[in-house]
């Protein structure tokens, strides 16, 4: 008898409230641009197989961020090469040309990556071109003067994050280059002449530098403003494989320099599934707010992940704050108000010690709310009937997620493992929030001063959750709410 045919977004293991792609292999976030009305996702898609191959740009769009429609390949490969990440702006000026006042065009910024060249042995096999559409993203025209910034030999060059400098009057591309971050200026996106470079002997060097971001942040609480230097590393991250730092300084519109002389590495996520993470261009002034998502892998086993139709996918949205801890300046990430419109309006209860709660649905948060400001003791484990449990713990320095025994592990030697983060001392009432999807936990401490992305594969759902503390800790109120699948 004939197997019956899984129903897309049914599939096992399918996320049901984090963007996937319909099929095959997906990793970086690309092009992250809002224009009247939606917000672009590309992203970096190879549409013939479940694992890496030649890149393309898939498209999608979302009013919300939550709720996504998916839309044909934006950028194919071509005789330049594969089309590796990049970014993507509204030329509101069209200091390109390529559009108009009344119909400004919007311009994707991304590398170039000739494989034939790479094969020969040369170095300069990566170089930075430039497409525009003139219809909100739907067609795109490769600019025919590519490549707008040829590559003077060197192996990583690539990853190019633009935005528009109004106190320079230029644009400025924040490039990957190796193990630093290269500064260039344009005033057209056509024409670019290197203005800086920053980082090689800074930060975190276990890896590769890519997926660079580059923005200004007014400090919480404050009319401070500083500049923010995202830079994903490969490997080289805080729990193994990828994952991505932060650097906070000022910009004149040239160089970046750090506020430290040697930077503290920081990392946006101690967990190991949020990697090549970067923010929307064009969110309106009014909104103010700085808006990222991430990869939610890592490429230490994100080939080999027990998926079948498809491969990853990506973190929720998130907002990004710069906020003062104590003596630190601490870059948060907590989810954009829009999730909250796909959570119910969920249970509250104290929980007692030790007690084993029942979880009525798959998709769900959790939130904890403590008696005071101390998580010193505090244990949280997520389980079911099959014996396969997370565990979280907490001492009055570092939350510990264990995945070892979480469900399928076997499919890379390095998944089943304890990942820490370290926890900031201070004075604010502690708080968790930790969202449950099919295959994934998202763990936000203290409202994103502390965050654990951890991909997850239970051969069933997580149905019982225990809560328990001894020492500091004391747990006064619990909240689990349904989440909404979003296809």
């Amino acid at each position: 008898m004939k197997e019956p045919q899984v129903k897309l977004y049914q599939e096992k293991f399918r996320p049901q409230f984090h963007f996937s792609p319909e099929a095959h292999w997906m990793n970086d976030p690309n092009g992250m641009v809002y224009y009247e009305g939606e917000y672009h996702l590309f992203y970096q898609y190879y549409p013939d197989s479940t694992v890496w191959g030649p890149m393309h740009w898939g498209h999608a769009v979302s009013p919300d961020m939550v709720k996504w429609e998916h839309l044909p390949i934006a950028l194919y490969p071509d005789s330049l090469g594969y089309i590796f990440s990049g970014s993507a702006v509204v030329d509101w000026n069209n200091t390109a040309g390529f559009g108009s006042e009344e119909n400004p065009a919007m311009v994707a910024i991304f590398t170039y990556h000739d494989a034939a060249m790479e094969k020969a042995g040369k170095d300069d096999f990566q170089y930075q071109g430039i497409a525009f559409s003139l219809d909100k993203g739907r067609s795109w025209t490769k600019y025919e003067g590519n490549p707008v910034l040829p590559n003077q030999g060197i192996r990583d060059f690539r990853d190019p994050k633009v935005s528009w400098n109004a106190a320079a009057g230029k644009w400025i591309m924040t490039l990957a280059v190796a193990d630093r971050i290269s500064f260039y200026s344009s005033p057209d996106l056509k024409n670019w002449a290197f203005e800086s470079d920053f980082g090689k002997e800074l930060g975190a060097h276990g890896g590769v530098w890519e997926c660079p971001d580059l923005f200004q942040l007014k400090v919480e609480g404050s009319n401070e403003e500083k500049w923010v230097l995202l830079v994903s590393i490969n490997p080289g991250g805080p729990n193994g494989g990828s994952a991505t730092q932060y650097f906070v300084g000022s910009f004149d519109g040239k160089q970046f320099v750090p506020d430290e002389e040697i930077p503290t590495t920081r990392w946006v996520d101690q967990g190991t599934d949020n990697y090549a993470g970067v923010t929307w261009s064009d969110v309106p002034a009014e909104d103010g707010r700085r808006l990222f998502l991430g990869w939610m892998s890592n490429w230490q086993y994100a080939q080999v992940v027990p998926t079948e139709a498809w491969r990853s996918a990506m973190t929720l949205p998130r907002e990004l704050k710069l906020k003062r801890v104590g003596s630190e300046l601490v870059l948060t990430n907590f989810p954009a108000k829009e999730v909250g419109n796909i959570v119910g309006s969920g249970r509250s209860f104290q929980p007692e010690n030790g007690q084993v709660i029942k979880l009525t649905d798959a998709l769900v948060t959790i939130d904890l709310a403590l008696d005071g400001t101390s998580f010193d003791g505090l244990s949280i484990s997520l389980g079911n009937d099959a014996g396969e449990v997370v565990l979280i713990d907490f001492s009055d320095s570092v939350a510990s997620i264990d995945r070892s025994k979480s469900g399928l592990v076997g499919f890379e030697k390095g998944f089943a493992a304890t990942h820490v983060g370290k926890l900031l001392s201070g004075t604010r009432p502690a708080s968790i929030r930790i969202f449950v999807d099919t295959a994934s936990l998202e763990i936000f401490i203290n409202e994103g001063e502390l965050v654990l992305t951890e991909l997850v594969f239970p051969t069933q759902p997580y149905d019982k959750l225990t809560v328990g503390w001894q020492g500091g800790a004391v747990v006064k109120n619990a909240t689990l709410s349904k989440v909404e699948a979003i296809w």
